[in-house]
């Protein structure tokens, strides 16, 4: 699959779009299907939870030398990447969990006789498409053969540009991403973004660097075998594969690089379609949005000029040939999901295997599976939720929120740093955090989706199309503060700028994150760091910009600011300095927001920790011979228990905005003094850092 599907996991910052008030009661019911969900019992899954377990701990590494060691290095050793992942830890094994639940209800929605058009029926037309092999192995190319038709057709820049616009129209845009999205500077209403994109290598650098030479030279084979599958004549399709990597690399001299796009400014650019009109005068914005029927003629954000000067260049001096190369390659990649074995089968010898080192390809039901939440992840989330996540999770989880939201502003409150007219504004935005737990208010309604029993192809397009649309038609409305950006069944969660919200789906509040069992110090020290986590983003470099209500606005003084920025740059030092894999380092900037989160997550969890500890003395309480603070840090580490590939970790080094788990493991805990404390470490220890070198932000 294009590496642009390939989302890593890992706690996430959105900025896009809400306000509503904090620790509001949820009492939605949990789904609306047809006949109610039976229970699931997880009890029978083969994915067995990783929990805190003193046999895993290694005395042979001191926490203060290694806390990640410590407590992960026996499992890590005894738990490799299976040959069908790229990663394997804590993530991994509650996606694994979820994914068997998933598995069992999408094979009792397909085994029923679902109602004509309910959300089960979808589900199974789409299940059994994509599990009936041999139909799909049969109809090779054809499936897609008309759209192809139609790009052997364009001949000129006009043709060209109708197509983008027709593609677009589909949700099927190469060479741009189009989108709706709050507007930066009203975030109560929508808008459409536009954005750089057209590139099938993870990122810019990879057509550049001199370390990439190898993947680049794959890649046009890759090229070049997917357009000898789609009938290309062979020795046509390697001359064309050398013209479609020229062709993006064009398109990425003129990109922005993932720690560039970083900087909201750089993704927010607010302009008529007439002015975009005459920037791009090859390409008309005005003639796109009425074919997509939207109303951005007045306002819509076209970020990354330079990027879209170039690509309007390229309308006229790139041959009509090259484009319909480049247009066809991309359509079959695209598409090879869900065509037959061979294109299937070429897609991830190169995305999985070469450029992520996964060995095997999974199993068809995990891939259809993907197909599923893909098409109709929320509908599925209905049935999920309804099956496996008990209302007193809910309410646990809100009250561990409430808790976080207490510590937190205790923080803002006695802050050295920060004057009296910033804090005022930190509060401000404080008090207006919308948390959000488990499952969406309200669901969506699917009834304009149309699904069949004849071609797995043509569902998926069709979920696309729908979708698309689905997203089209809020620009030019108000936002609605009640949407998801991730399902009940992901594990994940997120902070939201714009909407100013914190959002933990079902999937992720179990061990070792949450568990209603457990004592405080695994709570706090797992879903509680998450947590905290989510809410520092919204200070955190990026976050930091968008106001209380979600608009992109500066409320700081400039003194606050050049304090905040010097501790900043402190943990970007910090991270640069840590060596992933010899001679590759991490990038600090890259990751800042998300080590933000983290030091600041875990040090106010650490202050909720305390505080829900002299509520309730009796759980003060040493268990297998630890204390509660030192278990805090220990699950800590805990969650962050993976293992990777080496071809996948260079691919995140270049692209994920997480730094490597090791280093979260202990990044957070070697700048808090409760750790040495917990651990009776001693200056000069590796884990404790000189009050000079030690950061200190919130």
């Amino acid at each position: 699959m294009k590496f642009s599907k390939l989302v890593p996991l890992g706690l996430t910052v959105a900025i896009a779009a809400s306000l509503a008030s904090c620790g509001k009661t949820d009492t939605a019911p949990a789904a609306t299907a047809e006949a109610p969900t039976p229970a699931f019992d997880q009890s029978q899954l083969k994915t067995a939870l990783i929990s805190l377990d003193s046999a895993d701990l290694d005395p042979a590494i001191a926490a203060c030398t290694d806390l990640n060691g410590f407590v992960n290095s026996k499992w890590l050793k005894a738990n490799p990447v299976p040959n069908d992942q790229t990663t394997w830890g804590s993530f991994e094994i509650l996606r694994e969990r979820s994914l068997e639940v998933q598995h069992a209800l999408v094979q009792q929605a397909a085994a029923g006789k679902p109602k004509a058009g309910s959300v089960e029926a979808k589900i199974a037309d789409i299940w059994n498409t994509g599990s009936d092999e041999a139909r799909i192995e049969a109809a090779g190319i054809a499936p897609l053969q008309p759209q192809l038709d139609k790009i052997a057709a364009l001949n000129d820049t006009a043709a060209i540009t109708q197509y983008l616009r027709d593609s677009q129209a589909q949700g099927q845009g190469v060479l741009f991403s189009l989108f709706a999205n709050a507007d930066y500077k009203d975030s109560a209403n929508v808008i459409a973004y536009v954005g750089q994109g057209g590139l099938g290598l993870p990122e810019k650098g990879y057509y550049f660097d001199d370390a990439q030479a190898k993947i680049r030279d794959a890649y046009v084979a890759y090229i070049a075998q997917t357009l000898t599958l789609s009938g290309v004549d062979a020795a046509q399709a390697k001359t064309q594969a050398k013209a479609v990597l020229d062709f993006e690399t064009r398109l990425a001299k003129a990109s922005l690089s993932r720690i560039e796009l970083r900087d909201p400014a750089k993704r927010y650019n607010p302009l008529s379609a007439a002015d975009a009109d005459k920037l791009t005068p090859n390409f008309s914005w005005t003639a796109l949005f009425d074919t997509l029927k939207v109303p951005a003629a007045q306002k819509f954000s076209l970020a990354q000029p330079g990027f879209f000067t170039e690509m309007d260049k390229m309308l006229v001096d790139v041959p009509a040939s090259t484009w319909q190369a480049y247009l066809r390659f991309h359509t079959v990649d695209d598409a090879a999901p869900y065509l037959s074995s061979a294109f299937e089968k070429a897609n991830f010898d190169f995305y999985g295997t070469t450029l992520r080192g996964q060995k095997e390809m999974q199993p068809r039901w995990k891939r259809v599976l993907e197909s599923v939440n893909g098409a109709i992840g929320e509908g599925l989330g209905q049935l999920y939720v309804n099956a496996v996540f008990p209302a007193e999770s809910k309410v646990q989880m809100q009250h561990l929120v409430e808790n976080l939201s207490v510590a937190l502003k205790a923080r803002l409150e006695k802050l050295e740093w920060m004057s009296e007219d910033t804090r005022k504004k930190a509060l401000e935005k404080w008090a207006s955090f919308t948390p959000k737990i488990g499952y969406p208010d309200k669901w969506r309604d699917w009834s304009g989706y149309a699904t069949s029993a004849d071609s797995y192809l043509g569902n998926m397009q069709a979920a696309r199309a729908f979708n698309y649309r689905f997203m089209l038609d809020k620009i030019g409305k108000p936002v609605d503060k009640s949407e998801w950006g991730m399902t009940p069944q992901t594990v994940n969660a997120y902070y939201n700028a714009t909407k100013n919200e914190i959002v933990f789906p079902a999937a992720i509040l179990q061990a070792p994150f949450f568990d209603a069992k457990a004592d405080p110090a695994l709570n706090y020290g797992g879903i509680g760091a998450v947590i905290g986590h989510e809410m520092m983003h919204g200070y955190d470099d990026s976050g930091s910009q968008f106001a209380a209500n979600g608009n992109f606005d500066n409320w700081w003084t400039d003194s606050d600011r050049k304090a905040f920025t010097g501790r900043t740059d402190q943990l970007v030092a910090q991270f640069d300095g840590y060596e992933s894999l010899p001679g590759v380092k991490v990038k600090g900037k890259l990751t800042l927001g998300e080590n933000i989160g983290d030091l600041g997550g875990l040090t106010v969890a650490y202050d909720a920790l305390q505080m829900a500890l002299k509520e309730d003395p009796k759980a003060n309480v040493a268990v297998d011979g630890n204390s509660q603070d030192q278990r805090f840090f220990m699950n800590w580490a805990t969650v962050w228990r993976r293992n990777f590939t080496e071809s996948e970790l260079r691919v995140r080094l270049n692209t994920d905005p997480h730094a490597p788990a090791n280093f979260r493991a202990n990044g957070a805990p070697s700048n808090m003094p409760a750790f040495a404390k917990a651990f009776e470490c001693k200056s000069g220890d590796a884990m404790v850092r000189a009050d000079d070198k030690r950061v200190v932000i919130w």
